[in-house]
């Protein structure tokens, strides 16, 4: 049977990166990959319009659409994107905020309120610090990329047209931004800017210790369309993304990345987390995926708490287990088979 052509569309993640250069291939696949920085734009074609077979996609997002009845997609638990959020929220000092409990009553900063990144920072903020969406005032810059009811009790204000959150918090207007990217004023060292966890790593690194969760930001879907034509395309792919990270951890390894320290972060990673830093499956995700899940119930943006078990292929549950090596492995090519741009 001949392969069939599918398009990827993806960040140039370094961990997916043998996919984009054929380094990995899936069985029975001839896989186009584009890559598409922000990620966000991905998630607006493929939610708008289908634009590709399968795309990397906002957590947050495809569960809402599910809860929706919106079947039109199926995830693979493969996860490109994993960040914990905690060093991800700002503060201005003249805000009174020392610690997480003095958010409570304050003004905040987010791009928009159904990002995946806003319900494990609303989580970990709700059940480690006792403070509940509805204790903040949130100010948005930018429309939901899908529809939701504003949560019961909930207050979201849309920030003008012509205003930014950079500007807002650097003048006090806000009094913090949990954001993806670091504000203006903390990179440009403003005095007044600052993370609300100034050590961040150690936050983090205890949260994980606690509750065993790595937040996933971001998950792989297949239109349901392609994956009904041929179930086995999904165990192949997700085999494939794998292998491709796989494939990265050989790269830190080696120490090939430009970062100073990088071998000592990859012995505190492993330290904390064990070897396998950057899970896939769903028995390895578990906790995150349950508290993604009973978060996205309990803040409101999905009318049910959905099964971890319907948000990814059938056939793709017991991955990357022991049961795995039952599963057919993607090819790689081997060093000798390798030429550049191959």
């Amino acid at each position: 049977m001949a392969n069939i052509a599918l398009a990827l569309a993806c960040q140039d993640y370094d961990h997916t990166r043998a996919l984009t250069d054929g380094t990995v291939t899936a069985q029975g696949i001839d896989l186009k990959v584009v890559n598409i920085s922000p990620p966000s734009q991905i998630f607006l074609r493929m939610l708008n319009n289908e634009e590709f077979d399968v795309s990397e996609m906002s957590l947050s997002n495809y569960m809402i659409a599910l809860a929706n009845d919106d079947r039109r997609f199926i995830a693979l638990p493969v996860f490109p994107s994993r960040v914990f959020r905690h060093s991800y929220v700002w503060i201005n000092t003249h805000a009174g905020i020392e610690k997480p409990q003095d958010l409570k009553g304050k003004r905040v900063g987010i791009a928009d309120y159904s990002m995946t990144a806003l319900l494990f920072t609303r989580g970990f903020l709700t059940h480690q610090y006792g403070v509940r969406p509805e204790d903040i005032h949130w100010f948005r810059r930018r429309r939901e990329h899908v529809s939701i009811p504003v949560p019961e009790g909930i207050r979201i204000d849309n920030i003008g047209h012509d205003e930014t959150l950079d500007d807002l918090l650097e003048q006090g207007e806000l009094d913090a931004v949990a954001l993806t990217q670091p504000p203006r004023g903390f990179v440009q060292g403003a005095a007044n800017i600052r993370r609300l966890f100034p050590d961040a790593r150690a936050a983090e690194a205890e949260y994980y210790r606690q509750t065993g969760i790595f937040p996933i930001m971001h998950t792989v879907v297949m239109r349901r369309a392609v994956y009904e034509r041929r179930p086995p395309f999904a165990v192949e792919l997700a085999n494939a993304f794998q292998a491709a990270k796989e494939e990265s951890y050989e790269r830190l390894a080696e120490n090939s990345l430009p970062l100073p320290w990088l071998n000592l972060d990859l012995e505190f990673a492993r330290h904390t987390m064990g070897r396998e830093i950057y899970a896939y499956g769903v028995k390895a995700s578990l906790p995150t995926l349950e508290a993604a899940t009973f978060y996205a119930h309990e803040q409101g943006l999905t009318k049910r708490k959905l099964e971890v078990s319907e948000l990814f292929a059938p056939e793709t549950l017991d991955l990357f287990e022991a049961s795995h090596n039952a599963h057919s492995r993607p090819m790689r090519k081997t060093a000798r088979e390798r030429t550049p741009g191959s």
